[in-house]
């Protein structure tokens, strides 16, 4: 635990992207197993231990702290494992028990239930100084939060053992934790774990920005970029599994695209909402919106899976019978996935249609005029890229839409995690319900976290700091002083929100420090948009 505790702490002091990769490639190569697969496990979001929540942290120190103290405290430092690795108070009597090691700390909480995870986890505390205790109340509770995603880490540990970071990704999602056959294979010792006998996840091929970059449409492509979500499917040996992006299996949120695919492949495409043939949507594809309400759920209805029927508009096609396609150009996948079509289930598979452009001047005529509700931009293939995970450059380019824009009126902000902490970094902003002249109200009508530089996030903590007029826990209402640009990719109804809208991925464009807050928008500019 104390080896762990010290990666965790050099990583948080350190900034350059490589530096991390040397502090964990390092500790993957010289700590032990199983400690070293539970850490692996820590840094990608794999650990999880349902008797211990942030409440049992809270709770427990409620029980051991003043608090008042506890609550003045943590609401200052903003982290919960922080204060409460600072503020344990030493045990009385000296401990017997070493500090433990993160095999045994895994095993213990394993064990623990709600009942009795407040007394096992006060036992293991005392066992720590401040830096072990900051370690484990993050390790125990999954958050986190040190800037390390999960590509980082699978990049640290192919650079741990020189292997391609492309083979981790491979076999990667066929192992569970403490991953003993993964570090075998790594070091040389075993060989790769088999990927071919069960309905695994491949790791997707992504797509770079178009930014800068001149392409001949001779040599790409274009092909329209649905807004729904990527999903894989697969199926091995009479099982089909759906995966989103990240791995995850969503089989039973959508369990009419897993009992449609009964041929051993591996599919590639955007999960989607079934529109109707009145509402004009592109495809025959509902917003995202329709999307929304069946992510996340254990279980569908027959209600649901009638009023919000899926599908999947196929992109690419990775293994076939058994022979891996991966290795083809696009060009030839394509042909394979065109004669696969007219096997699958019509009313659950349709293929994603390119774009009949001469040149990019063309092309960028036709995305101008195509904000649809299902359309987020266009996909650029080189006709001769293989499948390969992760981006690669020149192969696939993305070429969103330009976002919407409006303007909003700062209402609330909260503190950040991890790196930030201690600044006031999310922030809630609204439109004007009417006339603000005439006292209309202030709606929310979004939240975002991103789109401002580290000077402007100096500058609106500050502005926070000075404006708050009431705090709500760790909420600060501020005054109706400051106006954001805020850009997004589209606003939906929505009956969530007192407002009845929502944005989807909403952003600061820029801060207006220039613009009065009775000039925001109204929120009838915002509906106006809504698609």
């Amino acid at each position: 635990m104390e080896r762990f505790a010290a990666l965790l702490d050099a990583l948080l002091l350190t900034p350059s992207r490589n530096g991390k990769l040397e502090l964990i490639a390092r500790y993957l190569r010289e700590s032990p197993d199983p400690d070293r697969g539970w850490a692996l496990a820590a840094l990608t979001s794999a650990v999880d231990f349902p008797a211990i929540k942030a409440g049992t942290v809270r709770t427990l120190m409620a029980s051991r702290v003043d608090p008042v103290l506890w609550t003045l405290s943590r609401d200052f430092v903003g982290d919960t494992a922080e204060t409460a690795s600072l503020l344990w108070p030493e045990p009385e009597q000296p401990q017997k028990d070493p500090p433990p090691t993160l095999g045994e700390v895994v095993d213990i909480l394993s064990q623990s239930t709600r009942g009795s995870a407040p007394i096992v986890l006060a036992g293991l505390l005392d066992r720590l100084d401040a830096q072990g205790r900051y370690a484990l109340i993050k390790f125990a509770t999954g958050a986190l939060r040190i800037g390390i995603s999960a590509r980082l880490a699978k990049v640290a540990f192919a650079q741990a053992f020189a292997v391609p970071v492309d083979e981790v990704e491979e076999y990667w999602h066929g192992q569970q934790p403490p991953y003993s056959d993964l570090f075998a294979w790594a070091a040389g010792s075993a060989p790769p774990p088999r990927t071919d006998l069960l309905p695994l996840f491949r790791p997707f091929m992504l797509a770079h920005p178009l930014e800068k970059e001149t392409i001949d449409l001779a040599d790409y492509v274009a092909e329209w970029k649905w807004d729904g979500i990527r999903v894989q499917l697969v199926h091995v040996g009479g099982q089909t599994r759906v995966y989103s992006r990240g791995g995850d299996d969503i089989s039973a949120s959508f369990p009419e695209i897993a009992g449609a695919l009964h041929l051993p492949a591996v599919l590639d495409g955007e999960l989607l909402i079934r529109g109707s043939a009145q509402g004009g949507e592109a495809g025959g594809a509902a917003s995202f919106n329709a999307l929304q309400q069946r992510l996340g759920r254990k279980a569908v209805s027959k209600t649901l899976l009638a009023e919000a029927p899926a599908f999947v508009r196929l992109y690419d096609l990775l293994i076939l019978n058994g022979e891996d396609l991966r290795e083809l150009p696009w060009s030839q996948r394509r042909t394979r996935l065109e004669e696969l079509l007219p096997h699958l289930d019509p009313a659950r598979f349709d293929l994603s249609r390119t774009i009949d452009a001469k040149d990019m001047d063309a092309l960028a005529e036709i995305r101008a005029g195509a904000r649809d509700a299902a359309i987020e931009g266009v996909m650029l293939k080189h006709r001769q890229s293989p499948y390969v995970a992760g981006r690669r450059t020149g192969l696939w380019y993305k070429w969103k839409r330009e976002p919407l824009l409006i303007d909003c009126v700062l209402m609330y902000a909260q503190r950040g995690s991890g790196k930030r902490s201690s600044f006031y970094s999310d922030f809630t902003f609204g439109c004007w319900n009417g006339d603000p002249d005439a006292g209309a109200e202030l709606l929310p009508v979004g939240k975002a976290y991103f789109g401002f530089t580290d000077e402007e996030l100096r500058f609106l903590d500050r502005h926070v700091r000075q404006h708050t007029v009431a705090k709500y826990g760790p909420v600060r209402e501020t005054d109706r002083s400051l106006v954001f640009e805020v850009a997004f990719d589209s606003v939906h109804l929505s009956k969530r929100h007192k407002s009845g809208v929502a944005m989807r991925f909403p952003r600061i464009h820029r801060i207006r420090q220039d613009k009065p807050a009775h000039e925001a928008d109204r929120l009838e500019t915002l509906r106006a948009m809504v698609t």
